[in-house]
């Protein structure tokens, strides 16, 4: 029965970061139509973290001490304001295609961190190919030559976009070795709340917020918002972070590899969008790799009930 529900678990976790991390680059896209990037992340993870606070004190009288705290802000500052926060400013200069290629070096570097650290998550050849294998169909499905043909990538863009998954994959990394509070749903409240005030701090350093308008705003940028504060703040990052410590950071971010394939999937659904032979092809290398990097399911479990 324990093994049904952690694999069940599984599942639903991998289910919520592949499924809804997949729709949210069209999310983010509208929500920065009309409200600053930096202060769109920050209100997006304050609010989610606030709601996720209050439902962790609900449930739990766990005293939160200032190490705790630490952590939260030291994630909080790698995930969100140096990994979303990076790609929410990005994204107004590069394609969305040529963002879901670069955010998936992601596993490249949880890859090569794990390998240099004395204590890093055991790394198999099965996992190695399998990331590789990802990247390469990532590759076939977002084609940078046809995304560039209309006039060249945008270098800073692009080096933002690199930072980004570089700090997202440290900060994955150091919360499997971070003192966190015992509640998952605390220790995502505090994250958010840390990592959504740093980002409304830069707004304000940036002079991001200067350029906000509430006579501007659209009503389909505050859907979008409201959108990515319960579907990609509340339940895809809670799920993430769980996975984090279920499955390990080599498994738990493949969601960069699937995001694209779903985005594709719900632009064909939804508008229509062509989907070519190449693209199935693409598809299928990608999925055979993600596949191949989450098979031992045993090794899931046995991390699960560690836990």
């Amino acid at each position: 029965m324990k093994t049904r529900s952690s694999t069940l678990k599984l599942i639903l976790a991998f289910a919520a970061v592949y499924i809804i991390w997949g729709s949210t680059y069209l999310g983010i896209r509208i929500a920065i139509e009309s409200i600053p990037p930096f202060l769109m992340a920050g209100t997006r993870f304050v609010i989610a973290g606030s709601i996720l606070y209050i439902i962790a004190r609900i449930k739990s009288n766990e005293k939160l001490t200032l190490i705790h705290w630490r952590s939260g802000l030291i994630i909080g500052g790698l995930l969100l304001l140096g990994g979303n926060g990076g790609v929410v400013w990005a994204e107004q200069f590069v394609p969305s295609g040529l963002t879901a290629l670069l955010v998936s070096t992601v596993p490249i570097w949880i890859i090569i961190m794990n390998w240099m650290l004395p204590n890093g998550e055991k790394i198999t050849l099965k996992t190695v190919i399998g990331v590789f294998l990802g990247f390469i169909g990532l590759f076939l499905l977002v084609n940078p030559h046809d995304l560039t043909k209309s006039g060249g990538v945008d270098l800073i863009g692009a080096g933002v976009l690199l930072f980004a998954t570089f700090t997202w994959a440290i900060g994955s990394i150091y919360s499997n070795h971070a003192v966190l509070p015992k509640s998952k749903i605390m220790t995502v409240a505090i994250e958010m709340i840390s990592g959504g005030i740093l980002l409304l701090i830069f707004s304000f350093i940036t002079g991001d917020v200067s350029k906000f308008s509430i006579e501007e705003v659209s009503t389909r940028s505050v859907l979008s918002l409201i959108y990515l504060i319960i579907f990609g703040s509340i339940i895809a990052f809670t799920a993430y972070m769980w996975l984090l410590g279920a499955a390990g950071p080599s498994k738990a971010t493949t969601y960069a590899y699937v995001n694209p394939v779903v985005a594709l999937l719900l632009g064909w659904f939804f508008v229509d969008e062509i989907i070519t032979m190449e693209i199935v092809i693409a598809m299928v290398i990608i999925l055979s790799a993600v596949a191949l990097i989450n098979t031992d399911l045993s090794y899931l479990r046995s991390k699960i009930k560690r836990q």
